[in-house]
């Protein structure tokens, strides 16, 4: 799968309002209400992300969850990764 370019990333963008570029990869944190609702919806992310083959870099602190997408055998964002955030955003 191709990396997309920055107008089409662009783009994309406005379909996740809530994700953001930073340093190449395609990030969002979310809040919850605790570690153990952080732990929930990453345990439900960890289940889409292994059915779609494709895996976010995952950083909990407490009730924060940041992810971080980039499809690295593209060497930058693509589709996928785009498709990894809408669905994680329908989790919460």
């Amino acid at each position: 799968m191709p990396s997309l370019t920055d107008s089409e990333i662009k783009s994309r963008l406005v379909t996740i309002p809530d994700w953001q570029i930073e340093s190449g990869e395609l990030v969002r944190t979310f809040l919850f209400r605790d570690f153990r609702a952080s732990l929930v919806f990453v345990n439900k992310l960890g289940d889409l992300a292994e059915k779609a083959g494709h895996h976010p870099d995952i950083d909990i602190r407490y009730n924060k969850v940041r992810l971080a997408l980039v499809t690295h055998d593209a060497g930058g964002i693509t589709q996928k990764d785009f498709d990894l955030a809408a669905a994680a955003d329908k989790l919460c």
